[in-house]
């Protein structure tokens, strides 16, 4: 008898639209295993699933290639920033200074 196949979600988002793809894995299945198995570059044809950052439910993934999943679980997909947020923020201040004088 073969083993029951796991129920996960793999999530991919673009500024502009998203993407939330049902699939039934194997047991043993790894979160990068996953997102090629998605299918998403025919979508988003600048993805690489095999080289980008990935998380499991809001929370980033250190070594996708050796996270096996659980059912239930939504892999995501994560594009690069465009800015760091940290930057961002120190500019703003700035601006505020600024302003404020």
């Amino acid at each position: 008898m073969a083993k029951p196949g796991l129920a996960i979600e793999v999530a991919y988002a673009l500024p502009d639209r998203q993407w939330l793809v049902a699939l039934d894995v194997p047991p043993g299945t790894t979160a990068r295993q996953a997102a090629v198995l998605a299918g998403l570059t025919m979508q988003a044809p600048d993805l690489d699933p095999s080289a980008c950052p990935l998380g499991i439910h809001g929370k980033r993934v250190a070594k996708p290639e050796e996270r096996v999943l659980q059912a239930g679980e939504r892999v995501e997909l994560y594009r690069p920033l465009l800015a760091d947020p940290k930057d961002v923020r120190k500019q703003r201040a700035a601006r505020a200074a600024e302003a404020r004088r």
